[in-house]
Order: structure tokens, then sequence, then C-alpha cells
């Protein structure tokens, strides 16, 4: 409750925290919902580069007409970090290049930043971090999102003395799901064009969660804040429901399914026939742990956790997830105690492009969730020696070669510039870890 008592004391004292909002997206949204109904937090700027869309999104949370007035609305990021009243930026936009120039002008002005932009914290997250703390501010993970809670999960398991065998999330997945496309997205949800357009969905956006990019973000996220390892060849997606994670979820030679321990992993609410599976994971975080004593072990038993066979492994779950309505924690985290709620300190895991299909010498890459590429999580030293192409930055490159299907394209295959300020900044991370 110690957070709880800084928020009643910032209330006392009459002051507020004040947010920057960047990105009027879905998570946005969701933030905005709640702001309203938060004591001591204001949102004083709204950046978006569509100022009627983002307007669009308060009246459609509920926001009144005064509330929308008392906003101040911007295109511009620079104008809307650079405030003297601003005390917080959350980065929103899910864009990793625009994410990186937006956490770095937070870092210039002394402004703390929630970055849910895990593309852009996955895409050169050990740098941003090292930049963030010698500007001294807070440059955390967004609490709501999957990364944050599950490490939440594991820091408690930890704090109470217990290994991590394996940490992850649920999600909806089937092998083909690689290999589609916007034009198919919508088959795999259920939903018609139509139906997905009037819900103002975006179809590249759901597709990454789909083909398995945003999944490998997100435990490239885990493994870069936490330290776990991460599969030498790309998630397992394994099906799996909350009963069966500790049985499941551990090395092969402790009778699971991982070829490493201490490792990310996510779990398919499918059956590989398509059958749903029992108990499903899909909208939650988990993490499983390993009692380090036989009287650990009858205590799993003894209160009633769900266990392996042996007892030895059990697992702590949460089966949902709000995102942005959860995100205040790490705004009053950041600003009241100066704590992260989850941020990068390694980088163990790197997520690297993947060809959907054979491509032509010629043709232009389109990103995460598009006709091309997806993005498939290895250990970043494997990424390193590769040279491979992370899918932060496979968007709008020309590729050099003809690529067959489901090769890891690498810097190699495409033409880019190399006077561009994000390939420069991701190029300065990698040499700074190859070396």
């Amino acid at each position: 409750m110690f957070l709880e008592k800084k928020i009643n004391e910032l209330i006392d004292n009459k002051k507020t925290i004040n947010v920057t909002l960047i990105g009027a997206g879905k998570f946005g949204s969701m933030f905005l919902s709640q702001a309203p109904y938060t004591k001591g937090l204001n949102v004083f700027t709204i950046c978006d580069l569509n100022i009627d869309k983002a307007k669009k999104a308060c009246r459609e949370v509920g926001w009144s007409k005064d509330q929308i007035n008392n906003i101040i609305f911007t295109e511009d990021f620079e104008k809307a970090i650079n405030d003297d009243e601003v005390d917080v930026v959350v980065e929103a936009t899910g864009h990793p290049s625009s994410g990186i120039k937006h956490a770095r002008t937070c870092f210039k002005y002394g402004k703390h930043v929630i970055m849910v932009n895990v593309e852009a914290d996955v895409l050169a997250g050990p740098s941003l971090s090292a930049e963030a703390n010698s500007a001294e501010v807070v440059f955390s993970m967004a609490y709501g999102d999957q990364p944050s809670l599950t490490l939440e999960i594991i820091e408690w398991a930890r704090a109470s003395g217990f290994k991590v065998t394996a940490a992850g999330k649920g999600t909806k997945y089937m092998p083909e799901y690689h290999y589609s496309t916007p034009k198919t997205v919508w088959d795999h949800y259920g939903l018609t064009l139509d139906e997905a357009e009037k819900a103002g969905m975006n179809s590249k956006m759901f597709n990454s969660f789909l083909d398995g990019t945003k999944s490998s973000l997100e435990m490239s996220a885990i493994a870069n804040a936490s330290g776990l390892n991460v599969p030498n060849n790309g998630l397992l997606f394994p099906p799996c429901g909350m009963d069966d994670l500790a049985s499941l979820l551990k090395e092969k030679n402790k009778g699971g399914i991982l070829e490493k321990n201490q490792q990310v992993e996510v779990v398919s609410s499918l059956e590989r026939d398509g059958r749903p599976v029992f108990k499903d994971l899909r909208w939650g975080v988990y993490a499983v742990l390993q009692a380090p004593n036989d009287y650990a072990a009858s205590c799993f038993k003894q209160y009633g956790m769900n266990t392996d066979q042996s007892g030895e492994f059990s697992a702590m779950y949460k089966p949902f997830h709000l995102i942005g309505m959860e995100l205040n924690t790490s705004i009053f985290s950041a600003a009241l105690l100066k704590l992260p709620t989850g941020q990068t300190k390694y980088f163990k895991g790197d997520v690297v492009s993947v060809s959907k299909r054979n491509l032509k010498k010629g043709e232009k890459l389109d990103g995460e969730g598009g006709f091309t590429v997806w993005g498939k999580l290895i250990p970043a030293s494997t990424s390193l020696n590769l040279q491979a192409l992370p899918i932060g930055l496979a968007n709008d490159m020309y590729l050099k070669n003809d690529i067959d299907k489901d090769k890891i394209l690498t810097w190699n295959d495409v033409e880019f510039d190399t006077n561009n300020e994000i390939i420069r900044y991701r190029h300065q991370m990698e040499n700074k870890f190859r070396n």
C-alpha cells in the first residue's frame, strides 16, 4: 500500500501528476477512460498526428465537452514533452522509430517516460535505459501490458526465494498464423472486413498479435528486463491450460518441453487441431516456480497450489490484463517512487524479420503485421552473428536479393540509409554488444 500512501499524500497537498499522452489509439483510449476517475492524475496534453481522431477517442470513452476543451491537443511531440507543467510522458504510438525519438526527447527535457511502445523498447531498449539513467529519469514498461505484469510475478517469485523456471503469457496460436496477412487476419478472428472496419480495428496491428510478432516482442522485453533465457529457434507456442503450466513449462530433463531452464515462452489457447484448450490463459500471464526444498514443495500442496506430478514445480498466474486501464500504476510509480514497473537491463533476446513467402529483389518490406515478414524471437547473440534485420526496422526498405520463404532477413538483404538516425542508434547498440 506504499504507492497508495504516496498518492494520498499528493492529494492532501493538492498536487497533481500531469501527463502527456503520445498516441490516442486503443491503448491510449483505455488509459483516457480511467484518467478522469483517478485522483492525483491529470491528462495535460494529448499528442497525435490526427487531432480530430484524438478528440473523437476522448468522446468515445465518455469525456465531456468541457473535459476535452481543457486539454491541449497538438501534433508537435517536442512541444508536448517540453512543457514545465508535464511530469510524465506516455509513449503509446506503437511505431518503433517514433518511439525512440520520443523517448530520447523525454530524456533531453528531463521527463519520465512510460514506454507502452514495446517495439521501440525491443529495438533499442538497453541503449534507451542507459540514456534514461544518465538523465536521471525513469524509463518504464507499461503496467497493464503483459510484459510488466509478467515481470511483477517474476519479481514476487524471486523475492520469495523461488527460482523462476519459465515465464510468459497466453495467446491464440496456430502454426499457419505466421503467414497471416492483413487480408486474411479477420478470418482467424471470426470477423468480416466490414465488421472490423466499423469497429475501427487496425488490420496490421491485429495481424501482429496473430502472426507471432507481438508475442515475440513481448517475450523479448521480458527476457531483456529479467535476464531469463530465450529459445534458440523461436517460441514453441505449446497448447497449455492453467492447470498444466507447471507440468509442461520446465526443462526437458525435468519432464517438460523447454530446451533451457529459466526461459520465456508463450502458451496457446488452441490445440493443434483447433480445439480450445481447457482453462486457457489466452488473456493472461504466468510464471512457473521451483520449490527450493522438500518443505516448500509440501507447502505448495498444502495450500492448494497447482503443481506438476512431482510437486516440485508450481505456477502463479493472472488470467487477464486490462492494458491501458492499468497504466496509472506505472505513472504514479515513476512520478512518486522514481521506480519503473519493468525496465530493460540486458540484451538477451532479439526479434528478427522472417519472410512470410518467397520475396523478390526490389520488393518493399511492410513491417510488423504486414504481408512480407513476421517477427521471430531468437537469442540476441545469434541475431548479432547473423547480422539479422530487426522487425522494428523492416518497414519501407527495399530488398537487394531474392528471399526464400521462412528465411531470416539480414542487413545485407536490404537497402538502407546509413545516416538514418534510428538505424545509427540501433547499429551503435549492436556494436556495443558485439564487442
